[in-house]
């Protein structure tokens, strides 16, 4: 409906209508006419909006055309609607005479509104709507897409099918064809990111989130996890943000991990993340091989063992009460024993994370054993084996006399 905006002395700007609502995407006509006293020549005419001069606003370049008449009319079309187009639009022409300006205040206010497709009901029995604020034509004829293809046309703005997850729908209406709406579509390429990115050190405060492409936007994520050999569990049933934090990761959350996104078209999973958490050597202690006694002259081996991530990538062998290592690597033999190799011996373990000792073991070594040995005893007390003997050497031993 058109409506005058009326200054004195015969200034004027009537506009066809005060407000229009559009559909984004379309092209849009303001129109109006102006009038002006006696004496007068128009010199310059221009819309403006936002207090920018539409010419001059990189917003609206290549979109605005202006068309005017002999009767004082003027129109502005503006193409390509953008929601962000909304906005009070006023006419102003100048004169060629001081003081020859006049504005169309209030001007038209353009509101643009894009198709949107609402969606009710649960997983199996959905409907869609397609609406829009902006008041169409009379019983407008709606036309639904699947996956970009038409599939329905119908005075109806609801639509009810099977949906599959893996689809996605969309509508516009008869006539402008060309104008569809968002579409709706369940959640998909779903993935896990890790922050802080690179290695996970135990302690350390690590986030784990879900991200997913999803219209309307993810309504909840699920997080999956299991240890190695073991089967997959939810992590908590109060947690269906996107992200799940660790304060003070620990060894024990290495494993795989996944997340479940869902909004009102479906569910999707991202791919299995493995999370390795590193740590510093534990556990670090020394084996002797043989077992039992060491004789003078023979063999013996220690194997240094350690939990680690990474694994262990350098042992070190240390003798108590001797500044420098008496060897590197995992084992440590020593061949043809004497009894100056008597002592204590313990290992280093260490790795990119840190290092840890072993507790001692004692290593005694015992003589060559004669045939004249008429008694020996062997005692085990704790990791350490001493061997006692008594030969004919020795008439007295611990009060003990050999006959």
């Amino acid at each position: 409906k058109p409506y005058l905006v009326l200054g004195q002395d015969g200034w004027s700007v009537t506009y066809t209508t005060q407000s229009i609502c559009a559909l984004k995407g379309s092209t849009v006509d303001l129109i109006c006419s102006y009038t002006y006293p006696r004496g007068h020549e128009v010199i310059s005419t221009f819309w403006f909006a936002k207090i920018v001069h539409l010419r001059d606003d990189p917003d609206y370049k290549g979109r605005v055309t202006y068309r005017s008449d002999r009767m004082n009319g003027h129109t502005l079309k503006i193409t390509d609607l953008r929601e962000s187009d909304s906005a009070e639009y006023k006419f102003i022409f100048i004169t060629d005479q001081t003081g020859g300006r006049y504005t169309g205040s209030p001007g038209v206010t353009l509101s643009v509104k894009g198709l949107q497709v609402k969606v009710t009901g649960g997983h199996q029995d959905k409907t869609l709507t397609c609406s829009t604020t902006c008041t169409l034509t009379d019983n407008p004829t709606y036309i639904w897409y699947k996956n970009g293809h038409k599939v329905k046309e119908n005075t109806s703005s609801l639509y009810s099918d099977y949906f599959s997850d893996a689809d996605s729908y969309s509508c516009a209406v008869k006539g402008h064809e060309n104008l569809h709406s968002p579409a709706v579509y369940g959640p998909r390429n779903t993935s896990v990111s890790v922050s802080p990115s690179g290695e996970i050190v135990e302690g350390s405060s690590v986030t784990l989130t879900c991200s997913s492409d999803a219209n309307p936007p993810v309504q909840s994520c699920t997080w999956w996890y299991r240890k190695k050999g073991g089967t997959y569990q939810r992590i908590s049933n109060q947690n269906t943000g996107p992200q799940h934090v660790f304060n003070q990761i620990q060894s024990s959350d290495s494993g795989e991990y996944y997340c479940e996104a869902q909004n009102e078209m479906g569910t999707d999973r991202s791919r299995t993340m493995n999370m390795h958490v590193k740590y510093g050597p534990r556990n670090t202690s020394v084996s002797v091989s043989p077992s039992g006694e060491i004789v003078e002259g023979s063999s013996v081996t220690l194997t240094c063992s350690s939990d680690a991530n990474p694994p262990v990538d350098k042992y070190t062998w240390y003798k108590k009460n001797v500044t420098s290592p008496k060897a590197s690597g995992q084992s440590y033999s020593i061949t043809n024993i004497i009894s100056e190799d008597r002592g204590e011996y313990y290992c280093e373990a260490q790795n990119g994370r840190g290092s840890m000792n072993s507790t001692a073991v004692m290593i005694i070594v015992a003589g060559k054993v004669s045939s004249s040995i008429q008694n020996y005893m062997f005692q085990s007390n704790l990791n350490h084996y001493t061997l006692s003997y008594y030969t004919l050497d020795y008439n007295y031993t611990l009060g003990y006399k050999i006959p």
